[in-house]
């Protein structure tokens, strides 16, 4: 298995000759879905999630497969044919990876904002396991061995991050959801999740990729 990070919270997973791509939103490079098998995705903000972009793809490659929460798959209309619904505790495969679904629900970015559906995915092969969360912190009940953790939003504070990783208790972590700081900011916080993590943290550049 190996993984690329793409700017904010996109990741491209390859292994096996299959390409499974995670959450290409408007601030992600649309190069991350180039040749891609399966997409899944977390939540419908945009950020996470560029509509375009994803129905130029299908487009393309007609045998792609999309997988997302029913919130999420009743914006995809326009593909609706190779979406296919899942939702918190589904288990199922997508470009030869096993995947399995956890949440429910973003996190709180005010009380007075409505919650929305979120899944986050663990994706696991012979190899090893990768999860990466979207917008929450919903702890996996099986082992991780990369973790994605998110690093800043309107939702976020630092300290649940740290406790996120802590509780999770990944091989590794690795900074997500990180275009909102400045370079200054995110070293901040990456100087507090390396040495309160509890495991081995860093935050790589888009593009960068990690076997």
């Amino acid at each position: 298995m190996r993984v690329t990070k793409f700017t904010h919270s996109c990741l491209r997973v390859e292994g096996g000759g299959a390409v499974l791509v995670v959450d290409p939103g408007a601030f992600s490079e649309r190069s991350a879905l180039t040749g891609a098998d399966a997409v899944l995705i977390t939540h419908e903000h945009f950020d996470h999630l560029d509509v375009d972009a994803l129905a130029d793809t299908v487009a393309q490659r007609p045998d792609l497969r999309v997988y997302a929460h029913s919130d999420v798959s009743a914006k995809l209309t326009a593909f609706a044919d190779v979406v296919t619904a899942v939702e918190a505790g589904t288990e199922f495969t997508a470009a030869g990876f096993t995947v399995r679904a956890y949440g429910g629900q973003h996190a709180v970015i005010h009380p007075e904002i409505p919650r929305i559906v979120n899944l986050g995915f663990l994706i696991t092969d012979d190899t090893g396991s990768v999860y990466t969360p979207g917008d929450s912190f919903a702890v996996p009940d099986e082992h991780v061995d990369t973790l994605f953790v998110p690093l800043n939003a309107p939702w976020l504070k630092l300290s649940e991050a740290i406790d996120f990783v802590r509780a999770v208790q990944p091989g590794r972590a690795f900074a997500l959801h990180d275009s909102l700081l400045t370079e200054t900011g995110a070293q901040v916080s990456d100087g507090h999740l390396e040495r309160l993590g509890g495991t081995r943290y860093a935050r790589v550049a888009p593009g960068t990729t990690l076997d």
